[in-house]
């Protein structure tokens, strides 16, 4: 890191702060703090949406796995086409039922009791997941550009992770949602510029697209979009089963996500701020999965230098930073590295607001009720403080779990707490008969089942030494590929809701009433009517166009 990078890194930091403290000037109420005083355009919600979906695990993930499993994961980044889901059939129920959080809208669908386990659930999953295994990749990132700058490479990891938790902590809590979403707005123009110069340095140094395919014609079968379902890892039905749940939790019914388009100033903005993060989306594949890639061939052909682990791997999470030092001039690499903190800044922001609004809205307003906005806002704020310092308390177990691939062990993980989820809401939003009962069972057991999944995997298996082969079912359900567990989990779910709703009472009618598909009024039509039009149209066509022509040239491309 020279000069110039640190300039380049300043003038970052300046820009936010300077957003943060105008954003701070108006968090009177909690429509202020949680939902930018719900008067935003479609272009910043579409851009915080990107924002907050490309953290630094991704940027670092992605990179990892594209070097060391090719396409393999390029499915969990071809879900655009869920954002038109998103725009299309979630935003309506969610914008115009008038609701801060995904879980207050549950109690409309359900009742008090299921908004309060997700809220929980949510908030453990936001914790212990998500802050942790973004904060874990962006250290990983300083560890490896700035081994001596702090007198070890183990001292830098300590010093990017608390520093940049800490300063996304002060501005999320000053200045509220609003910092959150004009901030996501800047770094979607830095993510997109610094990945785009790494791709095309890339490409030039090797020396073209034709180069690519053929340095890695040889390992067609190990880089593959598509792979036998005879693979341990990454079997085609296990991949097209698990990703579509995983997705439609993630983007269509996750807070973190989803929040943003309740801040919208109209139902219109809503819809096409889902549209346009769809669009954005649509390239991660390309500036964010094929540097790694690309990486790959360069090592291969002997023009960069990559880390290995014991026994000649590459080390995945490593590759980002690596490809950073060797390629980028001095000046880029500041840009891109900013581009990183920013991604790091994007997601926590995201999850720290998300975890206040979760807590103060669907948890402490219930418990203190009739207490005044402002108090509220002084709360969320506290909260976000905790979530802060719970995040950071977590990294060095985080640090021992996460090992390599990092983003293969976050889709895990999502596997795991998605398919219970995903089946309630979509039960809930087309099946009139589903009910309170049938919410509770299905959350409930599915976050146990999910959980202990995990827990099982990481203690047991056959094939890893660190792992107790004994007793063997432990051992098997350990082992048991991750992908067909998430559809397992998935159709069980399915059944617990729907049973427990037939063997109790039916939801009543205010529980339906705008709420679910077949009950909604000729009024409701109307401003649905309304909220579609030719531009709706044709950049959801766009977004579905190419995400079908990446999966078409991506699928024979080796």
């Amino acid at each position: 890191m020279q000069p110039l990078d640190w300039v380049m890194i300043g003038g970052y930091f300046l820009v936010v702060a300077g957003i943060a403290w105008w954003a701070s000037r108006k968090q009177d109420t909690t429509e202020d703090y949680f939902l930018a005083g719900r008067n935003v355009g479609f272009f910043v919600i579409g851009s915080s949406l990107f924002a907050s979906n490309i953290g630094s695990e991704h940027i670092v993930g992605l990179s990892g796995q594209g070097a060391t499993t090719g396409m393999a994961m390029a499915h969990w980044e071809l879900h655009a086409w869920l954002m038109v889901l998103l725009a299309w059939v979630f935003v309506p129920f969610y914008y115009r039922s008038g609701v801060y959080t995904v879980p207050e809208f549950v109690e409309k669908r359900f009742g008090p009791s299921a908004r309060m386990l997700l809220s929980v659930v949510s908030l453990v999953a936001y914790i212990f997941t998500k802050v942790s295994v973004t904060v874990y990749a962006g250290a990983v990132v300083f560890q490896a550009l700035l081994p001596e700058t702090f007198g070890s490479p183990e001292m830098a990891f300590w010093v990017g992770a608390f520093s940049t938790v800490l300063l996304t902590g002060v501005y999320t809590v000053f200045g509220g949602f609003r910092a959150v979403l004009y901030t996501d707005t800047i770094q979607a123009v830095i993510l997109l510029t610094g990945s785009a110069c790494i791709t095309a340095i890339g490409l030039s140094k090797l020396g073209g697209w034709g180069e690519l395919q053929n340095t890695l014609a040889p390992y067609a079968k190990e880089f593959a979009l598509w792979r036998p379902n005879s693979d341990p890892d990454f079997p085609w039905l296990g991949v097209m089963i698990a990703s579509p749940i995983i997705g439609v939790w993630y983007w269509c019914t996750d807070q973190y996500i989803v929040q943003r388009t309740l801040s919208a100033k109209d139902l219109k903005n809503a819809r096409r701020g889902a549209l346009w993060g769809g669009f954005l989306k649509s390239w991660a594949v390309l500036i964010f999965l094929l540097p790694g890639m690309i990486a790959f061939a360069l090592f291969k052909s002997d023009l960069i230098v990559l880390p290995t682990k014991e026994g000649g791997d590459l080390d995945g999470d490593l590759v980002f930073a690596s490809t950073v030092k060797a390629l980028l001039p001095v000046g880029l690499r500041g840009l891109v590295v900013a581009g990183l903190i920013a991604a790091l800044m994007s997601s926590l922001s995201s999850l720290f607001n998300s975890s206040a609004s979760l807590f103060t809205v669907d948890l402490y307003e219930k418990l203190r009720p009739a207490r005044s906005q402002k108090h509220y806002v002084n709360v969320g704020r506290v909260a976000t403080v905790v979530v802060v310092a719970l995040g950071l308390l977590w990294i060095p177990v985080m640090k021992q779990v996460a090992g390599g691939g990092l983003y293969q062990y976050l889709q895990q993980v999502q596997g795991y707490l998605a398919p219970p989820i995903t089946a309630v809401f979509l039960l809930g939003l087309f099946y009139k008969r589903t009910n309170l009962a049938g919410a509770l069972w299905g959350l409930g057991l599915g976050f146990l089942l999910g959980m202990g999944k995990l827990t099982v995997q990481t203690f047991y298996g056959h094939d890893d030494p660190k792992k107790s082969a004994d007793p063997a079912l432990l051992a098997d359900i350990g082992d048991f590929n991750f992908l067909y567990y998430c559809g397992v989990l998935f159709a069980v779910s399915l059944v617990v809701v729907l049973v427990a709703s037939w063997l109790t009472a039916p939801p009543r009618q205010d529980q339906l009433d705008g709420l679910v598909y077949g009950q909604i009024s000729d009024e409701d039509r109307a401003e649905l009517a309304q909220a579609r039009g030719p531009f709706e149209y044709a950049l959801s066509f766009v977004v579905v166009g190419l995400v079908l022509g990446m999966y078409l040239y991506f699928s024979f491309w080796l």
